[in-house]
């Protein structure tokens, strides 16, 4: 994710604007207690997110299916399908979903008994579930795309449909799932709309069957995926297609009418793609593309195979031709940090993005003539302030109720590329330039932690970085620059106030 402002962005450091909407959501679980127990929400301990993720089984795949009746005023109609492993003897089960009715359960075929608790679902089949054992969860229910009172993120209104935004933990307002990042799987998705409309999701087609005034869109991952990069997108919507490097299909959704527009901007992809293979290794997925949404949401977000952005950021001329591709690196860049090699737990989205700002801070000095150094110098003035306000980069403050978007503070994005910045200058150039490479490729497809960074950056750094890591990752105050003694903590602004979440 990264949250953008409509002004002319600072050429050494990007600032963040206010989002006009958090990602709100919590919960999930899975039971191990007595049927007769009342129901409650459990989770698998996050420590930003303590009630997300369910204890007692893994999930193996989904299968969502989606009826989009030719507006946002009213639910879709949703069932949602689950096969998941046991890794613990069950009789209840638990998932996350907070914003639809639902309307039957059954497991393994046969009806199940449900209730709510929290924003969990809680199923409790007719028979054991045992240790081991692999189950399947059908869940019918309505998906609603009007926002709650209390509730933001998950579908996304655009000017002719709809699109998704489920970071951090606002997948299950959208579906009934395992919504933390510890658990991938795989993903199936059939869109059924009306006719004029277009629907693309992740992964890549499989099939559009035309009945009557509708139309069946089918899409079918090739790699497992957390819940918070689900994409499907519904509108009047054109699908650009092009090859990138070694043969990668690629496709851009764009609003039909802006198509030519925008044109210039999509044909970037391909070499910011060959640019970043050329740093860090193979394109990790089996598509790519950038999804235009005619949105107001206040940050661009890495879905899986299909990132989000906001339409007006390519067409706004306060911002300029250099940023705009360093935001699209960005994004892109997620695909290896964060999408193919996802957070453990929400602490570790640093690893996400301190990489993602990494890459895109590398890549305006190359093509945009902007200096990484001079970016980080001044991040690095500034990370004091940002460890007071956010927490140090491994260990984000928790948000604020109703602000789940909260942990995206400078901490993590500049705050912890500076941290990148100074295991470079530690280990040096060619040896941390090879443990980006291993990082990605050793736990593509995996959730994976920080203490994993550190493990694998002490064995290709040569001697143990355990002691680096815990001053730069969890001091409250910044460590001194390696090879920079000169560079200092900036004062605060003469102005300055409480700190902006965001």
């Amino acid at each position: 994710m990264l949250l953008t402002r409509p002004t002319r962005p600072h050429p050494a450091l990007r600032f963040l604007r206010r989002p006009k909407a958090a990602l709100l959501a919590s919960a999930v679980t899975v039971c191990l207690v007595a049927a007769g127990a009342p129901a409650e929400p459990l989770g698998v301990g996050d420590r930003i997110f303590p009630e997300l993720g369910n204890p007692g089984y893994d999930v193996a795949a989904y299968d969502l299916a989606f009826s989009y009746p030719g507006s946002n005023d009213k639910p879709l109609k949703a069932v949602t399908t689950i096969d998941a492993r046991l890794t613990s003897s069950l009789n209840r089960i638990n998932l996350d979903f907070a914003h639809g009715t639902v309307e039957s359960v059954e497991v393994d075929g046969r009806r199940a008994a449900f209730t709510s608790a929290g924003e969990d679902l809680v199923v409790t089949p007719d028979h054991a579930l045992p240790l081991g054992s692999v189950t399947r969860i059908t869940v019918r229910h309505t998906s609603d795309p009007r926002p709650a009172d209390d509730q933001d993120g998950g579908w996304v209104q655009t000017n002719d449909g709809l699109a998704m935004a489920n970071q951090a933990d606002a997948a299950h307002l959208v579906f009934p799932c395992n919504d933390h990042p510890s658990d991938k799987a795989m993903f199936t998705f059939h869109v059924t709309a009306p006719n004029g409309y277009t629907a693309v999701a992740n992964g890549l087609p499989t099939g559009a069957v035309k009945a009557g005034g509708s139309t069946t869109w089918s899409y079918r991952s090739q790699h497992p995926m957390a819940t918070e990069l689900a994409q499907v997108s519904i509108g009047h919507s054109a699908v650009v297609r092009r090859t990138g490097p070694h043969g990668l299909p690629l496709r851009d959704v764009v609003p039909a009418a802006d198509k030519k527009e925008l044109e210039p901007w999509l044909a970037k992809t391909p070499d910011q793609i060959a640019w970043l293979e050329s740093k860090i290794g193979p394109y990790p997925f089996e598509t790519y593309g950038v999804l235009m949404a005619q949105a107001s949401t206040g940050f661009e977000l890495e879905t899986q195979t299909l990132s989000l952005f906001e339409k007006d950021i390519f067409t706004e001329p306060a911002y300029p031709k250099w940023y705009i591709e360093s935001v699209m690196v960005h994004e892109l860049s997620h695909q290896w940090f964060g999408d193919s090699v996802s957070p453990r737990t929400w602490s570790d989205v640093w690893l996400n993005e301190g990489h993602a700002t990494w890459y895109e801070a590398l890549y305006a000095e190359e093509k945009g003539d902007h200096p990484l150094q001079d970016r980080m110098k001044a991040a690095y003035g500034a990370s004091d302030r940002w460890r007071a306000a956010g927490g140090p980069p491994a260990k984000p403050k928790p948000p604020a109720p109703g602000q789940k978007i909260g942990i995206f503070r400078s901490n993590i994005y500049d705050g912890a590329a500076v941290v990148l910045f100074a295991l470079r200058q530690e280990i040096g150039k060619d040896a941390f330039e090879r443990l980006e490479k291993v990082w990605v490729q050793e736990n593509r497809d995996t959730s994976v932690g920080t203490a994993d960074f550190v493990r694998l950056a002490s064995a290709i750094g040569g001697r143990d970085l355990s002691g680096f890591f815990q001053d730069w990752l969890y001091g409250e105050k910044t460590p001194p620059m390696p090879g920079h003694p000169d560079w200092k903590q900036a004062p605060p602004p003469a102005s300055a106030g409480s700190a902006k979440k965001s």
